[in-house]
């Protein structure tokens, strides 16, 4: 018996499935410092796709198996700033020991795919990959170019990928306007409401090392500049400080409209309970509120009765949009004089108003299929690709559509153990994000 034909759409549904479950089976586990699995494999997955779309992928490697690959498909009006509609294909390791599954098996369990991957970003690879295949079956020409790219290492800060793709191959992103990519999009409950978050601000990357320097010597000795002491004070200093509450413009209209939605007054002064209102997404978007500095590496001597000449730690600082200044001042402060600062990674902070053409097409799609919705704008705690993007001129928006239950606690599997995304929420993203690539 012959089965029946499939519309594109409903063949898009099957489709973001399948390319999520493959992705994810493809390890690209990133363990930073150049040591990778590598994504050539996956971003050669991602191209033979993209060729059955009608278009023409390139792969670029910045070092072996280190690959990005990007393709364009072009729009009827060649005057109309293109779009970057793009992921990335890296992960984060994952201790298979601590899993229920094995996370690189892409499993099906209660409903959901399991696996490394799964949330960050391979969900969002697929609907990328299924919305483009899908215009290409329908004939569907936008009226913008659209480029999709996947991209490499950006879990340890872009140096294979966007960054590298940024400074040797700008002319793969000309006329480029703006972009879409991943930590956008997704659902959540508030006090029984059902709301959107689209990410259109992010905080900046000020990634330092601080050594202290003393004077090395026997373990039995009296010693008055011990570095490690001197860096052990400093560690303690900057991991308990607290940093103030400030509000962006991003975060002051998000609390502004959760104060809306759920009639509890908005305190500017102790916001905890509009936190508390958002459920498990509280922890994600407290973040959000004000600078972060987290002490995260440890590095001093060589041997139990040495005292070492010095000693060391990184710092993983977040910052607000416009304080990096500010930032790095603050951290000098409370190190003290005897330990010096070294910038290792800087990434820019972004912030989009909620407003524009682009704004409006992402929350009709979201609205059409979900009428009752509320659709809110929030800043990002992390960082994507949009920031190496950023430098181009391009302006960058988290949209990685996602319809999700209430009690599943989406933000806190980045990066987590058991990793997982519904089907259905698979479903409902790569129908929206159709619809909102129609609409370009």
């Amino acid at each position: 018996m012959t089965e029946p034909t499939r519309t594109p759409a409903q063949q898009a549904e099957i489709d973001v499935i399948d390319f999520c479950r493959d992705l994810i089976r493809i390890d690209t586990s990133n363990w930073g410092d150049g040591k990778s699995n590598g994504e050539l494999k996956a971003a050669e997955y991602c191209a033979e796709i993209m060729r059955q779309a009608g278009l023409e992928p390139a792969i670029y490697e910045s070092a072996p198996g280190r690959a990005s690959v990007v393709a364009r498909m072009k729009g009827s009006n060649p005057e109309a700033g293109a779009l970057v509609v793009h992921g990335h294909l890296d992960v984060v390791p994952a201790q298979a020991d601590e899993w229920q599954v094995d996370p690189f098996a892409a499993e099906i369990k209660d409903g959901l795919i399991w696996g490394r991957g799964a949330v960050d970003m391979k969900d969002m690879d697929a609907m990328i990959l299924a919305s483009m295949l899908q215009m290409a079956r329908e004939g569907h020409t936008p009226e913008r170019d659209l480029i999709f790219a996947f991209f490499a290492d950006e879990e340890d800060g872009s140096t294979y990928g966007a960054d590298w793709m940024v400074d040797n191959h700008p002319e793969v992103f000309a006329g480029a306007t703006e972009a879409v990519s991943e930590v956008g999009g997704f659902s959540v409950d508030i006090a029984g409401t059902r709301a959107y978050l689209i990410q259109t601000g992010e905080k900046g990357i000020h990634w330092t090392k601080m050594t202290a320097r003393g004077t090395a010597g026997h373990g039995s000795a009296v010693q008055h500049d011990n570095p490690v002491v001197t860096l052990a004070e400093a560690v303690t200093a900057i991991g308990n400080y607290k940093w103030p509450i400030e509000y962006t413009k991003t975060t002051r209209a998000l609390f502004e409209q959760l104060s809306d939605i759920t009639g509890i007054p908005f305190d500017e002064e102790n916001p905890q309970e509009l936190l508390d209102a958002m459920g498990s997404t509280a922890k994600f978007i407290a973040a959000t509120l004000q600078n972060t500095s987290n002490p995260t590496l440890l590095e001093a001597g060589f041997k139990h009765n040495v005292v070492p000449g010095e000693a060391s730690a990184l710092v993983d600082s977040r910052t607000l949009p416009e304080q990096d200044e500010k930032v790095a001042a603050k951290l000098k402060e409370l190190a003290g004089e005897k330990v010096d600062f070294e910038l290792k990674k800087h990434g820019v902070s972004l912030e989009l108003p909620f407003s524009g053409a682009i704004v409006e097409q992402m929350v009709d799609s979201l609205l059409q299929e979900d009428p009752e919705a509320k659709v809110l704008p929030y800043m990002l705690g992390g960082g994507t690709d949009n920031k190496q993007l950023s430098r181009l001129g391009i302006a960058g928006y988290g949209f990685a559509p996602l319809q999700l239950p209430a009690d599943l606690d989406f933000t806190g599997m980045f990066h987590g153990v058991d990793e997982r995304v519904p089907l259905e929420s698979l479903k409902f993203g790569v129908r929206v994000l159709h619809r909102f690539l129609a609409a370009q």
